[in-house]
């Protein structure tokens, strides 16, 4: 079994599409289910974020799990294969293990070096073992990626490397209304996002702070928490009053479909301007944030006289401008050399305890062979073997065989370490002591179908073409070439 994720981000889709592929937390935990009824896929997690939708899985073959992680993803996302299949990128084997420590370093982000994205994986981990969808293998390589994404935080300067979607998107306010110190922010929602929402604004030294949401229980304790008012979201006129009241609006809600649309911005901004004809377009401008994926505000709010949206694409396009020219380059470099380093790490003990079997094997074969000499020798001698002799050559017999096996067997673990060569040494010894075939071992027709397949998004229809042949009528059940 092998790692393999498929997934989509905003590297390679557009808002739109992300928006329809948007799972909350019941439909990811849906997309594992479905991921795991597939008969190549034993274990399956599904990281989805603002920016990307993945589902990963502990697969038995590569075109297999393709055909099965992809439908289900598909299907999950309420998108027709044929038009998600552009947007998807796949990383198999040590390529997975190194997207998953990229991503939860932050480094694949919008905002690049941003640190949510660790509590999203842990999340994400947590539903899987909740649910059981995750086994051993993912368990082990989800708890490395967490543990890797703090040690590139504490230990380079990528939290310096740019900023979280929220601060930039409170960047802004000095443009469009002035200080941040003496504005009205007004936060819809009261999810992880919002809170970041909430302490990012007040330590920034926002004047005023309301929170607005569903469950008005879960606004009031986030409110508070700054000295800030807060409101239910339900109550008849309550959001157009406080848009009226905002000078900056920050959006994110799990619902589906436009929280705030234009008719209850332009009656805001009418009450804003005093109400009186025109006081929509005399009103102070104001900015929107939306932080949302599906976006909570609707596009056509955008056109209103004096507002000014931003949605995770605008925030994505600055932020990664920014990030060219902001001199991070030596930060970005040394969290990468940690990826880098903790990927070599973690490969080579998967391979070192991919060699256990053939330990295993090796040294009960010594002992079969030993105990039958013991056994031949207690025949021949009956009852004029003493005990004692008995054995002392038993210990001694036993102590030969593990000093003899102990010099091949470390030198197997440590050759095993050497990704190019490893392999080729363990089935050497496997074949020289007739250990018989190593479960693990992976098919060569896999092999050779990775080296013909980009390791990254897969362009020019490479992922269709991958998945129309692994689902073909008449193949060979998705199994490899």
């Amino acid at each position: 079994m092998t790692a393999m994720v498929v997934g989509l981000s905003h590297r390679t889709a557009p808002l739109e599409v992300l928006e329809r592929a948007a799972l909350d937390g019941a439909a990811a935990r849906a997309l594992a289910a479905r991921a795991r009824t597939g008969d190549d896929v034993s274990e399956a997690v599904v990281l989805s974020t603002c920016n990307r939708l993945e589902v990963y899985g502990e697969v038995a073959s590569f075109h297999g799990g393709l055909a099965d992680l992809g439908a289900a993803l598909a299907a999950a996302a309420g998108v027709p294969l044929v038009e998600l299949t552009d947007h998807l990128y796949v990383h198999y084997a040590d390529g997975a293990v190194e997207h998953l420590f990229t991503v939860v370093c932050g480094l694949d982000s919008m905002a690049v070096g941003e640190s949510q994205v660790l509590g999203q994986v842990r999340s994400a981990l947590r539903r899987g073992q909740e649910d059981g969808s995750v086994g051993t293998a993912l368990d082990g390589l989800l708890q490395r990626s967490l543990r890797v994404g703090k040690r590139a935080h504490s230990e380079t300067g990528l939290d310096h490397a740019g900023h979280s979607l929220v601060e930039a998107g409170l960047a802004h306010a000095d443009r469009v209304v002035g200080p941040l110190a003496g504005a009205r922010v007004l936060v819809v929602g009261a999810g992880s996002m919002s809170a970041l929402a909430v302490t990012t604004a007040h330590r920034l030294g926002a004047g005023e702070i309301t929170v607005v949401n569903r469950t008005a229980a879960r606004a009031q304790r986030l409110a508070e928490a700054v000295g800030g008012r807060w409101r239910a979201l339900g109550e008849a006129g309550g959001l157009e009053r406080e848009l009226a009241d905002a000078d900056v609006v920050l959006s994110c809600t799990g619902a589906v479909g436009h929280v705030v649309d234009a008719a209850t911005v332009g009656a805001a901004r009418a009450l804003r301007g005093g109400g009186a004809p025109g006081g929509s377009e005399a009103a102070a401008p104001q900015l929107l944030v939306d932080l949302a994926l599906p976006r909570d505000v609707a596009p056509e709010v955008g056109r209103l006289p004096g507002v000014v949206v931003l949605d995770l694409a605008g925030l994505g396009a600055e932020l990664a401008d920014e990030q060219v020219g902001s001199g991070v380059a030596a930060d970005l470099a040394d969290a990468r050399a940690v990826v880098a380093e903790e990927v070599a790490a973690y490969l080579a003990e998967r391979r070192a305890a991919a060699v256990a079997p053939t330990v295993v094997a090796l040294r009960a074969q010594a002992r079969e062979v030993a105990d039958a000499e013991l056994a031949r020798l207690r025949h021949r001698l009956g009852a004029d073997l003493d005990p004692r002799v008995e054995a002392e050559v038993a210990q001694t017999l036993h102590r030969v065989v593990s000093a003899l096996l102990h010099t091949p067997t470390v030198r197997m673990k440590t050759l095993a370490a050497d990704a190019s060569h490893g392999p080729a040494y363990v089935e050497a010894v496997r074949e020289l002591f007739d250990l018989g075939p190593a479960e693990t071992r992976a098919p060569e027709a896999v092999s050779q179908a990775l080296r013909a397949v980009p390791d990254a998004r897969a362009g020019e229809g490479a992922v269709r073409d991958l998945l129309a042949g692994a689902r073909a009528p008449g193949g060979d059940g998705g199994r490899a070439p």
